[in-house]
């Protein structure tokens, strides 16, 4: 299983970005998956994962602020951030079970 993630960048506060995890090795439809993070100098964070069944929960500081989703027919699942806030400053992780994509680093700042 290879999952390819990219999205990352340098945003303004209250700004958006998107990131995208493209999986290769496993059936998307077929299977959950989440996303993590690790702010500088923090201990890894649970964001959010999406159910088989296409529903999505959220660790309550992204809540009505981030939004999971997926493309079935591209076998890939998207992490929509809006509202950014410097304390989002982090890598993000999409992973399922033991694997997990390299990490795309989201800088919030003025």
């Amino acid at each position: 299983v290879q999952l390819q993630a990219s999205g990352g960048g340098l945003v303004q506060p209250g700004g958006s970005l998107t990131h995208s995890c493209v999986v290769s090795g496993m059936i998307l439809s077929r299977n959950g998956m989440d996303w993590y993070r690790r702010a500088p100098g923090k201990q890894l964070e649970f964001v959010g994962f999406i159910r088989v069944d296409g529903v999505a929960n959220y660790a309550d500081f992204v809540k009505g602020r981030f939004t999971i989703s997926r493309d079935i027919a591209k076998n890939s699942m998207y992490l929509r951030m809006n509202n950014l806030k410097p304390e989002d400053t982090a890598v993000y992780y999409c992973t399922w079970r033991e694997n997990w994509g390299q990490g795309t680093l989201v800088t919030v700042s003025s």
